[in-house]
């Protein structure tokens, strides 16, 4: 339609203002215009581009359709409307115009290239959107934008070589083309070409300082690199910018997760969402967060959530998958790590999270092969180096597994728990090199409150009870994280009975089995009722089904989610719930984050604090384990019970009658034979050097170890051979069938040597009721102080030492003055049967005691206080 030659000047005007950028005087002589006459296609049309140029959709919207309306022909007028319906987030109207556009005029590039760009945004469809960019290139030599996105696709695609490439080409037309500058740095960044990455965003700025694009891509180089106060610098300076684009909010909370910083993490993300309650990246990140708090039901909404706007956000899937291995849903898991593979295969971590999934079923080649992948993808992925350490740990490789860890922290340093669990792995392998300077390294950490280690590995490396404290703390905090901790409702249960309940992994052939099967069997059944929750294997060996007809009930919660678990704890009004793990292997410490019962009992299972008041209230122990002094050291309560902590099942397993011979067990007939069968993590340079000592000023002696596998046996054997001392003095043991075996043999060694820091434990309770003396040298903490309290309790107190002069010369001593030892042997052997260490029912009532005087405080609305047991007849 022409116009009216009235109007043709004001047209006119209005024209040359919009080229000349004066946006406002162009609108209000178009409106001046549209007043006086409407329907005129050319007004209708440059009114809508005006505020299509001001950010003005809605309203660019309307007057773009009526042009459009107005003349169906316009290619221009119809990629515009398409332009207007896209920046409203209609892509399937916007695509509609401009397919329309080109039907009209095939040779547009402006229309391919709008086309393009919602295959992109929308679809996501990167292949089909490349094709409309280079239709537009081919008509349009030097349209730069058209580059750019090509670029972007290209990126989208993994393709960043190609991508920069693009990227190249747009800046030889327009050099000073922002949008091609940050793809550029975000190409390089892709490829880990950090500095260049930075120099170009640098000139992304320089061409527009205000570019908050770039300032987040510079905060991502920074996150990428752990450089996580820069990172956030960058993303504020983003922000101050443009405080609503919502992907600095998000990089703000992907940098405060990887932190543990979780409400900062979490208010990031919700503001990012307050922008834009559609942004699936956001809801992506509240997910990670809940999954990390325990907060699984809401990681579910927010992964739901993210996937409703996205189904093909592999990220997604792979929280999901997270989510469902924690809650023990494999199958689930496997599912969810499957589509998000099937989406995006070379996403490492969910290559990881199936590797964990397998690891955890016991399916060790098949969850070797996921790591493997998963590093093929992400060599620097350092969990999946951590997934490796671990399953050779469980398969006593340990060799692989310290090289495995090791790789893992030349990439993150601060991983939780593997300098720790590494240095475990050394231990095992009795390779001391450096060992001093790397346990100081590691407690030098934790007294920053670092949790470079479990607690458990620790116990071997340190006998500073204030760093196992610490050290818990630390490891509790980072384990068990605020958000996911419950009150207690406070209910007291009105019961005949007090209901006692028992949560372990370990109900089966296993130390802590063996120790307290005899406790569970003489429990007073007309005062308690006693429950097991075995949240450990099924091994199907007689002890095993000896225990569970020891309980009221056994359940078996080895299948059964921490959420299940709670709700069987819950349903049995468990009043004082017994926790036989603490922090080793298997344990479950999440369960007694959630306040599972009104009296928490830290006992037996884990030598040392749990680290924190609301995982445990009182923790057993005795006199001589943890002395009074020592209990600033404990975050619990202590009970301390007559004689030992450490009970023994005296009706276990029987000792082999028949006397075993030591030929059979390569030992010289007529040498002396010192003997520890201690795991070889519990072996040092320290105590290593004392045997030595001891084998030297003992002519025909030998010491007998337990087996340990090849490289910890060379390992000692050079050790001994630059001591001084024939190699061929150390005998490993062979491996026997049976525990009444293994008991039996104790009785062709003349007496055992202790460790220190990590004493005997069960190995010290198996040598004295075997009638083994054990010779110990007590320590500082609960771990080193073990086989003192055993010693006291069964009446042997001048086997305990205090210095490892005092260590070496008692088992000199003893060694040479035969008479000497074979009247501790004897007396040994006299006590052995009427010894109070021994007596399980004895020790029964003594806990039982324990029990109910923690039940009278809590039903007389007292804290927990610590507990003295009076010895009973």
């Amino acid at each position: 339609m022409g116009l009216a030659n009235e109007l043709h000047a004001k047209f006119r005007r209005a024209v040359d203002a919009f080229h000349a950028n004066d946006l406002l005087k162009a609108e209000r002589i178009l409106q001046q215009i549209a007043k006086s006459s409407r329907n005129i296609f050319d007004v209708e049309h440059l009114l809508g581009v005006v505020k299509l140029i001001q950010g003005r959709f809605a309203e660019a919207e309307v007057h773009l359709k009526a042009a459009v309306a107005l003349n169906g022909s316009s290619d221009e007028a119809l990629s515009n409307y398409g332009y207007a319906l896209k920046s409203l987030k209609r892509p399937q109207e916007a695509l509609i115009y401009f397919t329309r556009a080109l039907a009209v005029n095939p040779r547009n590039p402006l229309s391919y290239h709008n086309r393009g760009s919602i295959l992109a945004e929308f679809a996501r469809s990167y292949s089909e959107a490349i094709d409309q960019f280079d239709k537009a290139t081919f008509y349009n030599p030097n349209f730069a934008d058209a580059y750019a996105s090509k670029g972007n696709c290209l990126e989208k695609l993994g393709r960043f070589d190609d991508a920069l490439v693009a990227y190249d080409k747009a800046l030889s037309i327009k050099p000073d083309l922002e949008n091609a500058w940050l793809g550029r740095g975000n190409a390089f960044r892709n490829l880990k070409r950090y500095d260049e990455a930075f120099a170009t965003y640098g000139k992304a700025l320089s061409i527009k300082p205000d570019f908050a694009n770039a300032w987040v891509g510079r905060g991502d180089v920074f996150s990428d690199l752990k450089r996580h106060d820069e990172a956030l610098a960058a993303y504020d300076g983003a922000l101050s910018i443009k405080p609503d684009l919502e992907s600095a909010w998000v990089a703000r909370g992907h940098v405060f997760w990887r932190l543990k910083r979780y409400d900062e993490a979490s208010a990031a993300y919700d503001k990012a969402l307050s922008i834009r309650p559609d942004l699936e990246n956001a809801w992506l990140g509240r997910g990670n967060v809940s999954c990390d708090l325990k907060r699984y039901h809401e990681a579910f909404v927010a992964y739901d959530k993210a996937l409703s706007i996205r189904p093909d956000l592999a990220e997604a899937w792979l929280g999901r998958g997270n989510v469902l291995t924690e809650l023990k849903r494999y199958d689930d898991a496997f599912a969810a790590y499957d589509k998000a593979l099937s989406i995006k295969p070379d996403l490492a971590e969910a290559w990881l999270g199936r590797g964990n999934v397998l690891w955890s079923l016991k399916r060790y080649e098949e969850a070797l092969a996921a790591y493997d992948q998963a590093l093929s993808t992400k060599p620097d992925l350092e969990n999946a180096w951590v997934g490796r350490g671990n399953l050779f740990t469980e398969l006593k490789r340990y060799d692989e597994a310290v090289a495995a860890y090791d790789r893992a922290l030349s990439i993150r340093s601060d991983l939780e728990g593997i300098e720790g669990v590494r240095l475990h792995a050394k231990m095992n392998l009795c390779n001391w090199d450096n060992l001093e300077e790397e346990i100081s390294h590691l407690t030098a950490a934790i007294r920053t409150g670092k949790a470079n280690s479990s607690p458990f590995a620790l116990l071997s490396l340190t006998d500073s009870p204030d760093d196992h404290l610490r050290c818990a703390k630390a490891w509790v905090a980072a384990k068990c994280p605020r958000s996911s901790k419950t009150s207690s409702s406070g209910e007291v249960h009105k019961h005949d009975k007090i209901r006692v309940g028992y949560v372990s992994p370990d109900f089966r052939q296993h130390p802590v089995g063996h120790l307290t099967a005899g406790i569970f069997e003489n429990h007073d059944t007309d005062r308690f009722e006693t429950y097991a929750f075995s949240i450990g294997p099924n091994d199907n060996s007689d002890l095993r089904k000896r225990l569970e007809t020891s309980f009221h009930r056994f359940i078996d919660c080895q299948q059964k989610n921490d959420s299940e678990v709670l709700e069987a704890i819950n349903d049995a009004q468990i009043d004082i719930l017994v926790d036989l793990a603490g922090h080793t292997q298997n344990a479950r410490l999440s369960l007694f984050a959630s306040s599972p019962a009104p009296i928490v009992v830290n006992y037996l299972g884990f030598a040392g604090t749990l680290g924190s008041r609301e995982l445990s209230d009182y923790i057993v122990a005795d006199h001589v384990v943890l002395p009074e002094p020592s209990s600033q050291f404990f975050e619990e309560k202590v009970v301390r019970l007559p004689g030992s902590f450490m009970p023994r099942d005296n009706k276990g397993e029987a000792i082999d009658e028949t006397m075993p011979n030591r030929v059979d067990h390569d030992l010289p007939q007529e040498w002396t034979v010192f003997c520890c069968f201690n795991n070889a993590y519990k072996i040092n340079r320290s105590v290593f050097g004392s045997w030595m000592n001891i084998l030297r000023s003992v002519d025909r002696s030998v010491l007998w170890l337990s087996d340990m596998g090849e490289i910890a046996r060379s390992n000692l054997r050079k050790e001994a051979k630059a001591l001084g001392v024939d190699p061929d003095r150390l005998v490993f043991a062979k491996h026997v069938s049976s525990l009444s075996d293994h008991l039996a043999r104790h009785r062709l060694a003349d007496f055992f040597l202790d460790t220190l820091p990590y004493n005997a434990h069960t190995t010290a309770s198996d040598a004295l009721w075997a009638g083994l003396p054990v010779v110990t040298q007590i320590g500082n903490s609960f771990a080193g102080r073990v086989a003192a309290s055993l010693l006291s309790a069964v009446g042997l107190p001048e086997l305990i030492t205090r210095t490892r002069e005092e260590y070496e010369a008692l088992a000199i001593d003893l060694a040479l003055d035969k008479q000497k030892l074979q009247g501790i042997r004897e007396r040994l052997q006299r006590t052995r049967l009427t010894a109070p260490l021994f007596d399980a029912a004895l020790y029964a009532k003594h806990l039982e005691a324990a029990y109910e005087a923690m039940y009278q405080r809590y039903q007389a609305g007292l804290p927990p206080d610590h507990i003295e047991v009076q010895a009973l007849g």
